[in-house]
């Protein structure tokens, strides 16, 4: 049962050939508005704030708040591409994040083992996902939004609603406080994730076939392609990534507690939603969830520094979301009203 349907509308070279020079412009501007306004948000702001935007501090500072949220976009992304949508990407990351400290300060269990446990819970609640989607045909948002509030309950059970401390190994802090190249080593991590998500997704048969099934999974299944194992194999994948966010989570915070966790799911799925928008619009893909990410985290952070109250982020988490659907849309439909014009007539009927 799908959430979401993709259906890439990204120019195609027959579509551009007849076109002159402004019009490719006007047909480019809806694939890539979102890109053109990052940067144009990235200048405005160094403009406004010369003395604190376009700073290594100011990098450092939203590399080490949002790598969080890239990740967890990233595996929002993966079962998106399959049509379907996991909820527990933020649910999950409240849990995930008190069981790599207390199973170090209340079990004694060392921090690589620690975090190797977590990896693997996330991967099976990714497959107990997809169990409940393909085999109990549940609808994925009602399944994962089920799944990801027992994962909530499990964390205020195992706290008491208490928090979590105790002294961690220096090992476990380097996961998340080393510097690499002046900046915080999350980034890279979102940087090679990344790059192999696109790898896989976009020049890989597993990727074409994802997305094939994520367009229209009776066709997908017809032609041949396990639909089954690839949408459970998307959820797992979408799991063991929310548990290394958790990871890195719970090295940066160096606490465990049950109130932090859930204020990720929004702007995570917001970053993914926002990648179906840009790059390859109507298609969720890697870089375009990037860039989603990116433009939240620009805007936030320059608006936060002209004085903006608390009430900020969450709100241009919203507005760029709408904005940017608004935008997918209006594409949509003029490449669908483009489609009818070019359509040719019924054939003439001799009399």
């Amino acid at each position: 049962m799908q959430s979401i349907e993709s259906t890439a509308l990204e120019p195609t070279r027959s579509e551009l050939a007849g076109l002159t020079a402004s019009q490719k412009i006007a047909r480019y501007i809806p694939v890539y508005g979102l890109v053109i306004l990052t940067v144009l948000l990235i200048v405005l702001f160094s403009i406004l704030l010369p003395a604190t935007f376009p700073t290594l501090l100011n990098l450092r500072s939203i590399v080490s708040d949002k790598a969080i949220i890239a990740l967890l976009s990233l595996a929002a992304m993966i079962p998106m591409a399959s049509g379907r949508i996991d909820l527990t990407v933020g649910y999950g990351i409240v849990l995930w994040h008190i069981l790599a400290i207390s199973l170090q300060t209340m079990f004694g269990v060392p921090w690589p083992v620690a975090v190797a446990i977590v990896l693997a819970l996330g991967a099976i609640t990714g497959f107990l996902n997809g169990l409940l989607v393909e085999v109990a045909r549940i609808d994925s948002f009602i399944a994962t939004l089920g799944t990801g509030t027992i994962l909530y309950a499990l964390a205020l059970w195992h706290t008491g609603g208490r928090q979590v401390v105790g002294v961690l190994p220096e090992g476990f802090y380097a996961l998340n406080g080393t510097m690499v190249l002046g900046l915080p080593i999350t980034g890279f991590y979102v940087l090679l994730l990344a790059g192999a998500l696109w790898i896989i997704l976009e020049y890989l048969p597993i990727g074409r076939y994802v997305y094939a099934i994520g367009a229209n999974p009776k066709a997908a299944a017809l032609n041949g392609i396990p639909v089954r194992r690839f949408v459970i194999g998307a959820f797992v994948s979408s799991g063991t990534l929310a548990a290394l966010a958790g990871v890195l989570l719970a090295s940066k915070l160096r606490i465990g507690q049950a109130s932090v966790g859930l204020e990720y799911l929004l702007p995570a799925l917001v970053g993914a939603f926002l990648g179906s928008t840009t790059i390859k619009p109507g298609r969720v893909n890697v870089w375009g969830t990037m860039t989603g990410v990116i433009i939240l985290a620009v805007g936030i952070s320059g608006i936060q520094q002209t004085g903006g109250s608390f009430f900020v982020e969450p709100l241009f988490n919203g507005v760029t979301l709408l904005v940017a659907i608004g935008i997918a849309g209006y594409a949509q439909r003029k490449r669908g009203a483009a489609g009818k014009a070019a359509a040719p007539g019924p054939l003439p009927t001799r009399t």
